[in-house]
């Protein structure tokens, strides 16, 4: 077990937030010249070439501790999920709608605790979620007229990522994150092999003929999947959840940035608004749960 380690945790997540955007406009780039199994395998397929030997060098060696396999399965299924759902987002939507959309996860998580775990969600926090789920629907109501349900896929994110931050929150005190990672590459890679061998041409067409820039965008593409993650993954080594929920929503105004810069796309006045409410939202549900725990904390033992 590692000892929290807040201000080192929130750094790592504040570098997760600036280079996690970066990569989905990558992907964005790319997605209309490469399959999207293609660039999902390159992704993760990246990812453990470069860790694999970073631990072998460490001489870490590859094996997990009782009980943890099946969760980093589990946390690695989600996590292609994930991804291939934010890159099939961002083939239809502007990058600041899509993380916008995708940022609903705060309260998927707060209702999956109540319905699924018998957690107590009181009046406010059930208000929250509505105003957030509001504030969601205005940024997927205009998407939605221009490209139709593709506008509902960051919900299919939301939800998953909801679960890989859960599943990561379990394994990354148990696990080095640099072996974690790779060990995580290692099974997507051979998932997605999989994949391309059993249904080639299921998630577009399958080609490897591409341009010098095009596999440079892909090898940039893995590489900064691979580091954003592996701060995801390293800041909740050091921090709880709770600390770096918040932080989460700088993914949004950088988002936001790198959308204008590259590809000159802003949200309209009304997704704006729906950005605003759902960030709003969110974090007042966030905030909140910080206070509720640290005032049960400093409550008086029961003698």
């Amino acid at each position: 077990m590692t000892p929290d380690r807040p201000f080192l945790g929130v750094m790592l997540m504040l570098a997760f937030c600036v280079l996690a955007p970066l990569g989905d406009s990558i992907a964005k780039l790319l997605g209309g010249v490469v399959a999207l199994s293609v660039l999902v395998f390159v992704r993760f397929g990246v990812q453990a070439a470069i860790l694999l030997p970073i631990v072998a060098l460490r001489g870490q060696g590859f094996r997990l501790p009782a009980g943890i396999l099946l969760w980093t399965l589990v946390r690695t299924v989600l996590h292609i999920l994930g991804i291939g759902l934010m890159f099939s987002a961002l083939r239809y939507l502007p990058l600041a709608d899509a993380l916008a959309i995708a940022f609903v996860m705060p309260f998927i998580m707060l209702l999956l605790g109540h319905f699924a775990m018998g957690e107590y969600v009181g009046l406010q926090r059930m208000v929250a979620c509505a105003v957030g789920f509001v504030g969601t629907l205005l940024v997927i109501q205009p998407n939605f007229v221009e490209v139709g349900y593709p506008a509902l896929l960051p919900l299919g994110v939301a939800v998953v990522f909801a679960l890989f931050m859960l599943t990561t929150r379990k394994v990354a005190r148990a696990l080095d994150p640099i072996k974690l990672q790779a060990i995580s590459g290692i099974q997507a890679t051979v998932i997605l092999a999989a994949v391309l061998v059993i249904l080639p041409t299921t998630f577009g067409e399958l080609s490897l003929q591409f341009d010098a820039s095009t596999w440079g965008l892909l090898a940039a593409l893995g590489l900064i999947g691979t580091f954003a993650h592996l701060f995801m993954t390293w800041s909740l080594r050091f921090a709880p959840a709770s600390t770096l929920a918040p932080m989460q929503y700088l993914e949004i105004p950088f988002g936001t940035a790198i959308g204008w810069l590259i590809f000159s796309d802003l949200p309209n006045g009304l997704a704006a608004v729906g950005i605003c409410i759902t960030v709003g939202a969110g974090l007042y549900i966030i905030l909140r749960e910080r206070r509720l725990a640290s005032q049960s904390a400093n409550a008086p033992a029961a003698v």
